[in-house]
């Protein structure tokens, strides 16, 4: 386990995580509080301002940090996650299953009081504009008729009818009539501080006018004992308080004890929470005809009273299956999360026993045991990673091994690469007439291509270049044998030939290097091969061309291809070989090369090619042979565009003084 990442957390670990930084925050914040309580004036403001802001940052900083030591463990956020997928889903489900009810609740119990009292403005309206289009001489007797059937549902009501004169009932009522202006209206009127339900009804020659108090008697037989009902004032000025409006306690002064009350219902369980709900009602200002302003009707009540409404009974039938019915959900919940609890500590346990012993696995591999393997249990995807696990330690097991022979070949490479270099010639011959200079660049650790140049004698030097077929080891193993052939046979002709003069027969020579080749190698082994002498005396080059890339000639700024003279060798003991001469005039260049630089392609797969290795050639005539060299390597690159090289490359240049 890494050190900064604590396996128990604690004060002192907790400490140990704050930084430098967090410290000095610390230190300030404690600055700060302490100067808040000191006699400092502005001051004292100023460092609660700075407290806050240093506290709040610190313990952005604190947490993040407790955090990340509490998520370290795989266990922890697990607990945190079915903490987010299963504990607060249901405490929002919970929480809004109680708004629900909250509103649900304050909702019918507003729609039961409201729709009661516009039914009974209704009914005054309806009355009231029955009364109003009555004959003259029926009006009032119909007046006097309906009054009693009215007054018996809404207490307090006086009614006016004016025609010829007006008549009010009962005798003696104080109502007067509202201003000519008013036209038809119905509902509530506030007048005088006080709310009433009133109707106005206003036919050819005839008034009529209802008017009732609104008291609390009356609120609450709208809907008995469902709960307190009152009203709260709204004025446009939002200056002013919303104060509650006065409402009258009854007509008479007096209450009949049967009568409902307007209070709050008592509670009957411990979950009979007190809802308050509000709703908006239009009210005519008696004194401004045909202006409406809202007034705020509001109950508080309980979840039983409105039950008790709407069903129209005592729901204390249900006191025993309630609770019953209750008990048994909190049995069926209780028993639902206990296994869900169970089956998630073991499923829970399952995760991370198997993120343990991987975790205590991958230690001991970085401790340098790949021979640990964790225990399989079960059969499910977190065995397959438990074996997915072993296979991998089993896997970089066998790559170590793999990695260490692989080192041993490279050791061995290394040392192969040196001996190939051993086998390059190490000096350049100096001729009177002829400057030569060579340039080899593997593919790979060691080269298949192979090039030497071998001083016969103060007048006279040998040529050689070829590409072994294949690259790597194989190939350079081959170039070995072609060069220790090759000095062999050089060797051989100038030790048979010493007192008869030195001829060597370039044709004869690679001959005897095709049949040597062929009889002790493997029949897919051969080689490219192109070998010549050179003498300063005529200026004349003699070679034989076995198969291998034809040398560019580049004389006076024009180049031209020099002949091949027959096929690989290695590949056929009974193929022969021809001779081809040509004179070397001063500044003369003569470049020998392989396919590697020819052939390399670039990203669209076309070969460099030998026009742009002339085209190269003439551009830099002139200049000296290690420039040329470059020269030809850094554009062969560059058209490959690739740093790794497609095949070995080798260059040989002789240039006429």
């Amino acid at each position: 386990m890494p050190a900064t990442v604590p396996s128990e957390v604690t004060w002192q670990t907790v400490w140990k995580e704050l930084n430098r930084l967090d410290k000095i925050l610390l230190a300030l914040f404690l600055l700060a509080v302490v100067c808040v309580f000191l006699p400092l004036g502005l001051g004292a403001a100023v460092a609660q301002v700075a407290a806050f802001f240093l506290g709040a940052w610190l313990g952005l900083r604190v947490i993040r940090r407790f955090l990340r030591m509490i998520l370290w463990r795989v266990r922890n956020r697990l607990l945190v996650a079915y903490g987010f997928i299963a504990l607060v889903p249901i405490a929002l489900l919970a929480s809004l299953s109680m708004v629900l009810l909250y509103g649900l609740v304050g909702q019918t119990a507003i729609f039961m009081v409201q729709s009661e009292l516009e039914r009974h403005t209704a009914l005054l309206v309806a009355s009231a504009q029955h009364i109003a289009e009555e004959e003259a001489a029926r009006r009032i007797p119909a007046a006097e008729h309906i009054y009693p059937v009215l007054v018996s549902r809404v207490p307090g009501l006086e009614l006016l009818v004016e025609g010829d004169k007006p008549h009010r009932i009962p005798a003696g009522a104080a109502i007067e009539a509202p201003s000519p202006e008013w036209g038809d209206a119905g509902g509530l009127a506030f007048k005088q501080g006080q709310l009433y339900a009133w109707a106005h009804i206003v036919r050819p020659g005839a008034r009529v006018t209802m008017l009732a108090p609104l008291t609390d008697s009356f609120l609450a037989g709208l809907a008995p004992n469902i709960g307190e009902i009152t009203f709260l004032r709204v004025d446009d000025d939002l200056t002013r308080n919303r104060g509650r409006m006065r409402l009258r306690r009854s007509v008479n002064g007096e209450e009949e004890l049967d009568a409902p009350r307007n209070r709050v219902p008592p509670k009957e369980r411990r979950y009979d929470i007190e809802v308050r709900w509000p709703t908006a009602v239009p009210a005519y200002l008696w004194d401004s005809p045909g202006r409406v302003e809202f007034e705020l009707l509001s109950i508080r009540t309980r979840p039983s009273a409105v039950l008790r409404t709407l069903f129209a009974q005592k729901v204390d039938t249900y006191n025993d299956v309630i609770p019953a019915l209750l008990l048994a959900l909190t049995i069926a919940i209780f028993i639902a999360e206990a296994t869900s609890l169970i089956i998630g500590v073991s499923i829970t346990r399952t995760i991370t026993g198997t993120v343990h012993d991987i975790y205590e696995g991958t230690e001991r591999i970085q401790e340098g045991v790949f021979s640990h393997r964790i225990k399989i249990k079960g059969n499910d995807q977190l065995a397959e990673l438990g074996t997915s696990f072993n296979d991998m330690t089993a896997n970089i097991e066998r790559l170590l091994v793999v990695a260490k022979e692989s080192e041993r070949l490279q050791a061995e490479l290394e040392i192969a690469r040196e001996v190939q270099n051993q086998l390059y010639p190490r000096t350049v011959p100096l001729m009177k007439t002829l400057h030569l200079n060579a340039f080899c660049n593997p593919a790979r650790m060691v080269s298949g291509d192979y090039y030497d140049y071998q001083r016969l004698d103060e007048g006279r030097v040998t040529i050689a270049i070829g590409d072994v077929a294949g690259k790597g080891i194989s190939a350079a193993l081959l170039m070995a044998t072609v060069q220790s052939a090759l000095r062999t046979q050089v060797r051989h002709c100038l030790d048979a030939r010493k007192e008869a003069g030195l001829e060597i027969a370039t044709s004869k020579l690679v001959s005897d290097l095709n049949r040597h080749l062929h009889a002790n190698t493997t029949p897919e082994k051969y080689a490219t091969f192109c070998f010549g002498v050179y003498e300063d005396a005529s200026h004349t080059l003699t070679y034989t061309n076995a198969g291998h890339l034809p040398p560019i000639l580049m004389r006076r700024g024009e180049t031209q291809f020099l002949e091949v003279n027959g096929t690989v060798v290695g590949a056929f003991p009974f193929s022969r070989y021809e001779e081809s001469r040509v004179t070397l005039e001063p500044g003369d260049l003569l470049l020998f090369y392989t396919d590697g630089i020819t052939e390399a392609e670039n990203a669209y797969g076309e070969q460099f090619g030998e026009e742009r290795l002339c085209q190269l050639l003439r551009k830099r005539n002139g200049s000296t042979s290690s420039e040329i060299l470059a020269s030809i390597v850094e554009h062969v690159k560059e058209w490959t565009g690739s740093g790794e090289l497609q095949d070995d490359m080798t260059l040989l240049l002789a240039i006429r003084t």
